[in-house]
């Protein structure tokens, strides 16, 4: 958050403007929620655009609004921070907060971003409208190897997964881990240039700026991690990771060459690699992309939670929430059955 901040990538002129709520008692910070006020919803990655046009149609006003996440990060966390052993009823007194803010400001809303499960039970509680989303994570089974973790594959996509690192390997291509104190300025600065690249070929500027990744690396050390691709001793390709013992978190890549399979090895291959390595239980490689099943990867319910202030768009988006929900858990039991995983009761030879 900090970082966010001392680097412009938050703030007034970037529509994200922050609003920290807390809460004291005699020894100081009992609670927290990180918001900001937005006048668009970019880089949150649950989905409104249709609700503000909807309410415009009617004469509303949908921005601003106040939105509660970790900027950019379509990562599930703590959303109502709360020291160790505090009443509950401090979660309840937060919401409260938030809401008499946005009704003494005017705003439309109030939307909570990829909740873990005691701040969604708090949301509900309130009677804030749940939304559900799906995601593809990999979950840490107690892997001795990569080859351990394979072994639990089909044959035809143990088979696949094989001749997609074999591919990258015969492009000469090698990988090094690198955390934050080991990324000096001239690697930093070719990271960030593939992680701007891939958004400009997709015509957006970056949310996030050189100097941010600077930060960082100074700041988490270890907890920010970049697998890089190298094609002798050039960097060819990064991709960026949070990390840690609880879960990897894959947030941003970027190439310079079209390498064969090189995506999918650098993003998720790595990742899983690592994972096993280190012991970490599961991996967030970020939104969207069926092609992780394949891979590996099984999906994964999200959380969001909403207060709407006015009535009528209230009961409509409820009314749409409900019939969204039925279709995403249809869809994630049909992709379920579509892992690369044996069945317990499947022999292979």
């Amino acid at each position: 958050m900090s970082a966010l901040e001392h680097t412009g990538c938050v703030g007034a002129h970037t529509g994200w403007e922050p609003r920290y709520f807390t809460l004291q008692d005699a020894q100081g910070l009992v609670g927290a929620v990180p918001a900001f006020v937005k006048m668009h919803s970019y880089g949150e990655f649950v989905f409104d655009f249709a609700w503000a046009q909807a309410y415009a149609r009617v004469g509303g006003e949908y921005y601003p609004k106040l939105t509660i996440a970790v900027p950019f990060t379509p990562a599930t966390s703590p959303r109502l921070l709360l020291r160790p052993g505090t009443d509950p009823g401090c979660a309840r007194r937060l919401l409260e907060d938030v809401q008499a803010y946005a009704t003494a400001e005017s705003l439309s809303s109030v939307h909570a971003l990829f909740l873990d499960a005691p701040a969604r039970s708090a949301c509900a509680a309130a009677g804030w409208l749940l939304r559900r989303d799906c995601q593809f994570h990999w979950t840490n089974r107690g892997y001795a190897s990569f080859e351990d973790y394979l072994a639990r594959f089909t044959a035809e996509k143990r088979k696949k997964a094989r001749r997609e690192r074999r591919r990258v390997a015969e492009s000469g291509i090698r990988f090094e881990t690198r955390f934050g104190g080991d990324l000096d300025r001239r690697l930093l600065d070719r990271v960030y240039a593939l992680h701007q690249d891939t958004f400009r070929r997709h015509g957006h500027e970056p949310y996030l700026s050189r100097a941010f990744f600077g930060e960082i690396a100074r700041t988490l050390g270890e907890a920010f991690m970049v697998k890089v691709a190298l094609h002798g001793s050039e960097p060819v390709a990064a991709a960026v990771f949070f990390w840690c013992q609880e879960a990897l978190f894959g947030r941003y890549w970027g190439a310079a060459a079209d390498y064969h399979s090189l995506h999918f090895e650098t993003c998720y291959h790595q990742g899983i690699e690592f994972c096993i390595e280190r012991g970490i239980l599961r991996f967030e490689p970020g939104t969207q992309g069926e092609h992780k099943v394949s891979r590996g990867f099984e999906p994964a319910l999200t959380w969001s939670a909403h207060y709407i202030r006015d009535a009528r768009l209230r009961q409509a988006i409820g009314a749409y929430l409900e019939r969204e929900g039925e279709s995403v858990d249809e869809y994630t039991q049909e992709v379920q059955a579509h892992v690369p995983y044996r069945s317990a009761a499947a022999k292979e030879v």
